[in-house]
Parts: C-alpha cells; structure tokens; sequence
C-alpha cells in the first residue's frame, strides 16, 4: 500500500482529487440548467436536448466496470489524470459543438470520464491516508459529489447568463485542465494493486449486498426527487429556498455520516434509508415540507459516503468501487424513469410514496445481508 508521509502532502492529495470530483459531476448536471439555449442554439426540442444529462449517466454505469477491467496494470496516478484530460477534451467539444451529433459524442465521452474517474477515486482514500482518517477522507471525496449537485447546475447557469451557454462548458474544461495539473502533481505513484474480480464482487454475499442496497434506495430517491419541484409547486413552498436547504443538509449529511460510518457502515446505511423512508412518506401529509425535505436531504447526502465505506470495509477495492460507481449512474437513470411511470400513472403524492417503500425494502435488506466473505464484514 502507497501510503503519503506527510499530512500537509495526503491531504492536499485528497483535495485535488476530490475537486476532480466535483468537476465530473458538474460537468455531467450541469445541461440540467442550460437546456433551453441549447435546445434552441441546436435546433432540437427541449426533450431531445435533455439527452446531453440522461447519456453520460448511463455510459457511466457501462464505462465504470469496463475500466477497472481493462486497465489493471495501469499507474492510478495517470489513469485520474488521463480521464480528467479527457473530460478536458469533452467539456472543450461541447463549447464549440457545430451540431447536436457533435455534442451527443462529446457527453458520450464525458460519460466515459465520469464513471472511470468516480470508480478510481473513491477507492484511493484507504491508500492516501492511515486507516483512522479514511472515513473523513472517503467523505471529502464524495463531499464533491454533494457539493456539485447543490453548486453544479447554479454556477452553469451563473456562466450562461453572463456569456454564453457554450462557455459554461468552456470554463468546465479550463477548471478540468487544472485539476489534471494538481493530480499529476500532488498525487504520489499509486501503482495498481491486486483486487477482487469484477465478477467475484457479485459472488459475494456482503459486497452484493451494499450493491442491492444502494440499487433499491437510489431507484426510490430518484424516482421522487426528479419531480420534487411540481411537488414543491402544488405545495406552494418557496421553491429556490427549499432546494437550496435540501442541498446544504445533503452536504452536511455526507460528512456526518462519513465520520459515523467509517466503522458501523452497514447500521449506518440502516439508519439512513430509514430517515428517507420517514421524510419521504410524510411529505404529502404535510403543508409545511422544508423541515421533511432538509431531513431528506440530509439522510440521502449520507448515502454515498456510507455505501463507499461499507464497500471499503467488505474489501471490494477497485471492482468493488467500479460497481457502487456502476450502479449509482444506472439506477439514478431507472429511478427518473420509474419515478414519470408513476407520476404519469397514479399521482405525485404516489411517487415519494414509492421512495418510502424502497428505502424500507433497502433498509430490511441491509439488516439481513450477510457477510462478506473476505473481510467478515
């Protein structure tokens, strides 16, 4: 194990590495809040154009696994680097995409960058720092996670309105080409180490385990939280603010947990979905959300982290991670799919509804999964 001697030294190694994170992420939301200039600058409807934020997701959840399988033998040093080029190169294409095609393949290749940057990165926490840090480190890197889905869609839509939607992706790739500097930089050689197969993470029960659990609480949060906004609407809530305090709980939430969970994973996962289910249940009894919808956030910016630990602590390492990375892209993906079934089906109030069932399920599963067989945990 590479283990950086000085503190000064792994932390800022855990820093670069988490703003790389960040950058990813909102590189990959950031249309969310751009879709009508692009719709009209392409000349696509605004549902064609809504493709430039559901196709990195699901190349993600394709590209993660096939990563960890095909690049083994390769320095992780280079590897973060290289994929932060390549979201370089993609972000750049996009600024200056002549047609909707050219845009298409360039999130295609952010997709690639996405799921291949996650997977390595969240496992480099237990090899950057001694065994008692590893919780906080593991939340700073998915802290990028958090931070970008409060920041991601704002500051794209900050650039926009000031220049132009194409230079938001423009500063995307200078603030890309940065981190590849500090990475190549602060990073040490991390040369590859040995892991569980690809295929043996699913053989075993406590790794398959977090994977399920993850799966059936990520379907039922996004199911929900995609149309949270026309549920804020009928609500009459302050829309802006209530985001902006889901957004902020989630953050917090994610270091909360990340210090909790870095021995109790699987209790901690427990408590969480449970905390979902909770909000997630009362919110249509409600006239008042913010306080549900802050507990929501909260628990659900836990999630990440905590799923992270737990795969750490079953010794799934890389194809452990390439999974969690996998399997959070897709299911984000079939829970806002899900999630218009039934909205379009039964009701809105219906929808966090399901969020509430499935996060009870994920949280039964949890209680009873068994051990893995390679750490016990």
């Amino acid at each position: 194990m590479t283990t950086i001697d000085t503190s000064r030294a792994y932390w800022s190694a855990i820093i670069a590495t988490a703003v790389g994170i960040f950058i990813v992420v909102t590189s990959e939301m950031m249309p969310i809040g751009l879709l009508t200039p692009i719709s009209g600058a392409m000349g696509v409807s605004t549902g064609v154009a809504g493709l430039t934020m559901s196709a990195p997701g699901l190349v993600a959840a394709v590209a993660a696994p096939l990563l960890a399988m095909s690049v083994r033998g390769l320095d992780r040093r280079l590897l973060l680097a290289g994929l932060m080029a390549l979201l370089v190169v993609s972000n750049l294409v996009a600024a200056l995409s002549p047609s909707f095609t050219v845009m298409m393949a360039a999130r295609v290749v952010t997709g690639v960058s996405i799921g291949g940057y996650w997977a390595f990165a969240a496992s480099l926490a237990v090899r950057l720092v001694p065994p008692g840090s590893v919780g906080r480190a593991t939340a700073m890197i998915a802290g990028g996670v958090s931070v970008a889905s409060v920041l991601g869609v704002p500051t794209g839509t900050l650039i926009a309105s000031m220049a132009d939607w194409r230079w938001a992706f423009g500063v995307m790739a200078l603030l890309a080409l940065a981190v590849t500097v500090a990475l190549l930089t602060l990073l040490p050689p991390l040369p590859a180490e040995g892991t569980v197969s690809l295929g043996g993470v699913w053989r075993d029960p406590g790794m398959r385990a977090v994977l399920i659990v993850i799966g059936v609480v990520v379907v039922g949060h996004f199911g929900a939280y995609t149309y949270v906004r026309p549920f804020l609407e009928q609500s009459g809530a302050d829309i802006s603010l209530t985001l902006l305090a889901y957004g902020l709980a989630g953050v917090a939430g994610n270091f909360a947990a990340g210090a909790l969970a870095a021995k109790r994973p699987k209790q901690v996962i427990i408590t969480l979905a449970l905390l979902i289910a909770v909000a997630t249940a009362a919110l249509p009894l409600t006239s008042d959300p913010l306080l549900l919808v802050v507990l929501w956030g909260a628990a659900y910016g836990g999630v990440s982290v905590t799923s992270q630990l737990w795969m750490i602590k079953a010794g799934g390492g890389e194809s452990g991670m390439a999974w969690v990375s996998s399997m959070f892209n897709a299911t984000i993906a079939a829970g806002a799919l899900v999630g218009g079934r039934i909205v379009d089906s039964v009701s809105l109030p219906a929808v966090l509804w399901f969020a509430a069932v499935m996060a009870v399920l994920s949280a039964a599963f949890a209680g009873t999964s068994g051990r893995s067989r390679t750490s016990g945990s």
